[in-house]
């Protein structure tokens, strides 16, 4: 049964209450997960290498794998950067505090574990209220990765948390489901130029407007072999269900069945009734606008037709799709159209 203590903040004398009872946590060198507009992250100070290895090992997180420095006003982001650049400046004017993470020259009091030993950081302001507030109280900014076990699916909610690490964290501050959905777009701008590290539901050209720089100079980097990731949710496989994740695009559910009978899914994936008119009954459908009927397959969710509406729905459709025992998940491919583009990479990472 989990252990980790829940609390509510549907009022303002519970937010309070929470806000007291995290930052007391912190301040005594505890981790705890907190709400943010994007995914629930796990909380630690990020100026102690100490507690923050204690967020890596509740996660079981590759220590290569940086993790991004969550703050509360423009002053402590600044503080966390050995060089602000005015690229940083542009950005902030425009995105923060929102799901935009900054990646700035690293100041030498950030510890090595936060940034996986490279001379960058990354810093967002969340504009979830209960971080903020909490980052205030506390006196200090917050390294906070998503608040999951290593590589499956981050949290949009206290529940997704308590399920997978109720039994390794002391706290779960419930703030409701995040509006966002997914992960926070990070963009490099410690160059001349703004480089795009990880898409998310602030676009690309939203990014190059506001820098006043023609779309085509952004970029999604891959690092190299040896490389040091400058940012988190750069590894080809990553926000993973249980379930192998297919992305199909298709005409109707005949179209659909084909797919499905004639696709080589890998190993443990086939079977007598997915050579059939029959999909196994552990196949689940996540689809946005053809829509195929429910008898033929476990589960069919259908998501609004909408960048925005699909992001907040996409993790807790495939936590349900875990929950209920799906061996194989099928989402309808999104349009390949610039306010997609974070929804692709989450779900591309996803069914590497």
């Amino acid at each position: 049964m989990p252990s980790a203590e829940i609390l509510s903040t549907h009022t303002p004398a519970l937010f309070a209450a929470a806000v007291e009872r995290a930052a007391a946590l912190l301040r005594a060198g505890g981790i705890a997960a907190l709400p943010t507009e994007t995914v629930y992250g796990l909380a630690g100070n990020a100026l102690d290498a100490a507690i923050v290895a204690k967020i890596y090992s509740a996660k079981g997180r590759p220590a290569h794998n940086p993790v991004i420095v969550h703050v509360s006003s423009r002053a402590m982001a600044r503080e966390c950067s050995s060089a602000w650049p005015a690229l940083a400046d542009r950005l902030a004017d425009a995105f923060w505090p929102g799901p935009l993470t900054l990646i700035v020259p690293r100041a030498p009091h950030i510890p090595d574990i936060v940034t996986a030993g490279g001379p960058t950081v990354g810093v967002r302001w969340p504009i979830h209220p209960l971080m903020p507030a909490v980052i205030r109280a506390c006196g200090f900014p917050l390294a906070a990765p998503s608040a999951n076990l290593s590589d499956q699916l981050s949290p949009t909610n206290a529940a997704h948390v308590a399920k997978q690490l109720g039994d390794r964290i002391p706290l779960i501050v419930d703030g409701g489901d995040s509006n966002v959905g997914i992960e926070s777009t990070v963009v490099d701008v410690t160059g001349d130029v703004p480089r795009l590290l990880r898409p998310g539901m602030i676009s690309a050209e939203a990014i190059a407007a506001a820098c006043g720089a023609p779309s085509p100079r952004l970029r999604t980097l891959d690092p190299g072999p040896g490389t040091a990731l400058r940012s988190p949710g750069m590894l080809a496989k990553h926000y993973s269900p249980k379930a192998k994740l297919l992305i199909l695009s298709w005409r109707d559910e005949a179209d659909l069945l084909a797919q499905l009978r004639t696709l080589d899914l890998g190993p443990g994936t086939r079977d007598p009734e997915l050579q059939t008119q029959n999909p196994r009954p552990q196949t689940h459908i996540l689809a946005h606008t053809h829509i195929p009927l429910g008898g033929r397959f476990a589960h069919v969710s259908v998501i609004p037709h909408d960048a925005e509406a699909f992001a907040r729905a996409l993790y807790g459709e495939l936590h349900h799709c875990d929950d209920t025992g799906a061996k194989l998940i099928v989402v309808e491919a999104p349009p390949e159209t610039p306010e997609w583009a974070g929804i692709t990479d989450r779900l591309r990472r996803a069914a590497a």
